[in-house]
């Protein structure tokens, strides 16, 4: 079995969610190699360089792959493919994932599946459904497996390599013609990043409005913690869209999260129920998120919220 990882980056940053698909790979036997495209920085090397159990790591440097536009990023990735006989083909199971992977699919002409959580053989994957409700186990004939994986779900592989993967440089060049990068626009935090940090705190309606979020975020600061929200507090213009938790947002999985003000549609839940811990604050004592809740606070949050960071710098 030839196994191949498509490593999401930013060309100066290598993603950790890369780490927890690296652990999903070894449910497989056979050689597993790692794809960097781009001009990508020496510390992206240096990352990829230090995992463990990777044969070879791919390198397509070239400015045309610099900001992973799916036209002719998925023509790179097929012709990998058909090259080098991959039967196997791993992405993260996040925007950069979902952006891809159909499209490379397509060009291959086989299915794939999104969002596995679960391996149980070469053939046969679980994922959730019903916006995690309920969990499909799949299994696929074809001979070509495309997943996305969703990194939430897998232990990160914290071990390191003894000696560094080969680097294999891709002359391949397939030029975009039918799209050009323009510019991008993102809001610079010096806080942890939503998907990564140990710590989420997230607020939904309950907060009322966009100057209540700000207590919010200022908690998330005094703690170190990365900052979520409800579409609900989206919608409303509460918070940004890059902040939301849920069926249609982010999936984080992290050793604490605090859901403040957040009713628990099971959209919401299905983003954060893989939780370590689940500290949930509702004035409603029937709210859905205390079901998955391993501490409930019922009150008043505009209360709760200031004795609960005063209680955390002291300790």
């Amino acid at each position: 079995m030839k196994i191949l990882i498509i490593a999401e980056h930013d060309n100066s940053s290598f993603k950790s969610v890369n780490t927890h698909i690296l652990t999903a790979a070894q449910i497989f036997s056979g050689d597993t190699d790692l794809l960097l495209a781009g001009q990508i920085s020496d510390d992206v090397l240096a990352s990829a360089a230090c995992l463990p159990y990777i044969s070879r790591i791919l390198h397509a440097s070239n400015a045309v792959y610099n900001h992973h536009m799916p036209e002719n990023y998925c023509e790179l990735i097929a012709s990998l493919i058909r090259d080098q006989k991959y039967d196997t083909v791993l992405m993260p199971a996040t925007t950069f994932g979902k952006n891809i992977l159909p499209r490379v699919a397509a060009l291959l002409d086989v299915s794939m599946i999104s969002d596995v959580v679960g391996i149980e053989s070469a053939d046969t994957f679980v994922r959730p459904i019903f916006a995690g409700n309920a969990q499909a186990s799949v299994k696929i004939s074809e001979k070509i497996r495309l997943l996305t994986i969703r990194g939430t779900a897998f232990p990160e592989m914290k071990e390191k390599a003894e000696k560094s993967a080969q680097v294999v440089a891709v002359e391949t060049v397939f030029e975009n013609t039918l799209a050009h990068f323009v510019k991008l626009e993102q809001q610079v935090s010096e806080r942890p990043e939503l998907t990564a940090a140990k710590i989420v705190v997230s607020g939904g309606r309950g907060l009322k409005n966009a100057e209540n979020f700000k207590m919010l975020e200022a908690f998330a600061d005094s703690i170190g913690a990365a900052v979520g929200a409800s579409r609900a507090a989206v919608d409303a213009g509460f918070a940004p869209n890059d902040w939301q938790v849920g069926q249609t947002g982010k999936i984080v999985a992290p050793d604490l999260y605090i859901a403040v003000g957040i009713s628990g549609a099971i959209q919401h839940l299905a983003g954060m129920k893989d939780s370590k811990i689940i500290v949930a604050i509702n004035s409603d004592p029937e709210a859905p998120i205390f079901q998955v809740a391993d501490y409930a606070l019922v009150g008043d949050l505009f209360q709760i919220l200031p004795e609960l960071q005063d209680a955390w710098s002291c300790s």
